[in-house]
């Protein structure tokens, strides 16, 4: 059964408390942080990449030169028409049957614009023909960056425009002096994920910690059953800003 732990994403330390949770493995939807926490595995694990110790890859290398006539425009939490249907056109084509298929003009709108933290829209718009080609909604942390959510043209498979999305990100959060560039979670098996194992230098939170990645069949126990934590120990585990974990009686 599918489980989440989640709170609510308000006030004046907003963004002390996004920062705390999202280097336990949180992720940030609008106003609220969730951590997956399934009944019956652990497989959710999130991931980020060191940005120190990234290097691309022949094949992200000629990603990055395929588009070099991309421009990138970073501007604040607003929703647009452009966007919208450039979101629409990336979800009826890549994930039809997703969660996400029936989202309307304003609940996008809520998505890109519902946020109590430093987030940016960054657009990637075609150097000759001005087109709208990306989006990624980012969250500005202090150690790093958080790729909430990325659509492209889904028209330009060869163009691998997810993969240059975090390749630019990557170059964003090193020109900022940020460590880390957070991707959300990966799932050992997954072919829908196995993209950011691709990308050197990822770290997936595991047991409380982050460590370097392993080969993928080394994370199998992530899935059986017995993998998980109570949940009220999972609770206790957490950090708050300015605390200690808390200690069960």
């Amino acid at each position: 059964m599918e489980r989440k732990l989640f709170t609510a994403l308000q006030g004046e330390g907003a963004e002390r408390l996004n920062d705390t949770l999202s280097r336990q493995g949180f992720r940030r939807s609008q106003n609220v942080l969730y951590r997956p926490s399934c009944t019956d595995c652990a497989a959710c694990l999130s991931a980020r990449i060191d940005v120190r110790a990234f290097e691309a890859s022949r094949s992200q290398r000629k990603t990055r030169n395929r588009n070099a006539n991309l421009v990138r425009r970073a501007t604040s939490p607003w929703a647009t028409e452009e966007q919208y249907e450039l979101f629409r056109d990336y979800l009826d084509n890549r994930h039809a049957d997703g969660g996400m298929a029936d989202m309307d003009v304003f609940e996008f709108a809520a998505m890109i614009e519902e946020t109590p933290i430093r987030s940016r829209v960054v657009e990637y718009v075609d150097r000759e023909s001005d087109r709208l080609t990306a989006v990624c909604l980012t969250d500005v942390l202090e150690d790093g960056l958080s790729l909430v959510y990325s659509f492209y043209r889904p028209d330009q498979p060869k163009d691998s425009l997810g993969t240059y999305v975090i390749l630019d990100h990557i170059e964003i959060a090193r020109e900022a002096g940020l460590p880390y560039v957070y991707l959300g979670y990966w799932v050992p098996g997954s072919p829908k994920m196995g993209y950011k194992a691709r990308f050197s230098g990822l770290e997936v939170y595991v047991g409380g910690r982050w460590e370097k990645m392993r080969a993928e069949e080394e994370y199998s126990s992530e899935t059986h059953p017995l993998s998980t934590d109570p949940i009220a120990e999972q609770v206790a585990n957490i950090t708050l800003p300015d605390a200690r974990p808390a200690r069960r009686r």
